[in-house]
């Protein structure tokens, strides 16, 4: 396929800034997926939405994952390209500018670029599609609650796909990145439960929750555990309005990820053992509850996965060296490859997602067209 024309370029950047616009974090996923039903049934495409919008939760989605599929010339060979409709919550509204030769937020607030860098990438290749055709056909997916620990992805049914691999563009590196490991992941949370009591006239007969969870967390493994493994606790809430009263209620919300799944589990239950042991430290004296849960499973591509190779073949002939990497973040492709489809994680060419400072340039938004279009072709060789 050729590479993108001037005026796919410009319709590219217009679309990328109108979906950054639309504000989307995860659990109000409803009008940025009309407007990507809307662009894609415009180019008379059927387009499914599942019923992910029920099994999600905390928040529920407000959208189900959309499906469409663009022919191929070659009607037995097709790929897989997703990605992500949801954001990370933020406050305000979002605002695209073009800084410097590239996208950013004008305000304090996200960019959307993760995922929406994508999301217009895999529109821009449906237009060429409807008037073009295309070599093999792309099933494309947008998913929901990706931000939410994967959960529009979980909930997808696989075995409604007819190809043999696919790709997600969902890590914010430069353009050749080759993601072939990404992370087991396990959230916890525990809950301390003490005695209350006036802190100025009887605190010896209260039982400080808030100690009870500091003394949880300073006994953590935290941080950088080894070049595999990683573990963070986020958040720590409790106490009460005063600081009268010996606090009764303590929550922390941890997690920890690792590329060797035993590594992990073992790590995960060294964590819980804290919370139990700061319970039970006399100084303590506090009813812990713990609650665990492997939020999505980690994978390795073998070498000379053919879904690795094709993109190799892809980013070299856009002029970019492949290099495969290591990540410690997740992404849809841990759902799709732990329901048993193979599927790869591609750097995108963004910047900070997550952050205020978060930036994609005109030449990666571009560049990761080109990518697409020359995966298509990659794909279609022998």
């Amino acid at each position: 396929m050729r590479p993108s024309s001037e005026v796919e370029r410009r319709r590219l950047n217009e679309s990328f800034a109108a979906l950054c616009a639309i504000p989307s974090p995860f659990g109000r996923e409803r009008a940025v997926a009309d407007h990507v039903a809307g662009e894609l049934r415009a180019l008379r495409l059927d387009v499914a939405e599942d019923g992910a919008a029920t099994t999600t939760a905390h928040p529920p989605a407000e959208a189900g994952n959309l499906f469409a599929r663009l022919p191929g010339r070659d009607p037995d060979r097709s790929v897989l390209l997703c990605a992500h409709l949801d954001t990370v919550p933020h406050e305000g509204v979002v605002e695209p500018v073009l800084v410097d030769d590239g996208w950013e937020s004008a305000g304090d607030t996200i960019l959307g670029a993760d995922n929406k860098a994508a999301v217009a990438v895999l529109l821009a290749l449906a237009r060429r599609a409807a008037i073009e055709g295309l070599p093999v056909g792309v099933e494309l997916l947008f998913t929901v609650s990706e931000e939410n620990a994967l959960a529009g992805a979980k909930a997808f049914d696989v075995s409604t796909l007819r190809s043999r691999f696919g790709y997600v563009f969902d890590h914010a590196s430069p353009i050749g990145e080759i993601v072939v490991a990404s992370p087991t992941y396990y959230r916890l949370e525990a809950h301390f439960r003490g005695r209350a009591a006036h802190a100025g006239i009887r605190p010896e007969d209260g039982r400080s929750a808030i100690v009870a969870a500091a003394h949880a967390i300073t006994a953590m493994r935290l941080g950088r555990i080894d070049e595999q493994t990683t573990a963070n606790v986020g958040s720590i809430r409790g106490g009460a309005a005063g600081t009268n009263i010996v606090p009764a209620h303590c929550s922390l919300l941890a997690e920890a990820r690792s590329l060797d799944d035993a590594g992990v589990e073992a790590l995960v239950a060294e964590m819980v053992d804290r919370c139990y042991d700061a319970g039970n430290d006399p100084e303590c004296e506090c009813d812990v509850d713990v609650a665990m849960e492997r939020l999505f499973s980690g994978y390795r591509h073998r070498p000379g996965a053919p879904q690795v190779v094709a993109a190799q073949a892809a980013l070299r002939a856009c002029g970019y060296t492949p290099r495969e990497i290591v990540t410690g973040g997740g992404s849809d492709a841990n759902a799709l490859e732990a329901a048993g489809f193979p599927c790869t994680n591609l750097a995108n060419g963004t910047l900070h997602n997550h952050e205020p400072t978060e930036r994609v340039a005109v030449a990666a938004l571009e560049g990761m067209l080109d990518v697409a279009f020359a995966l298509i072709d990659a794909v279609a060789a022998p």
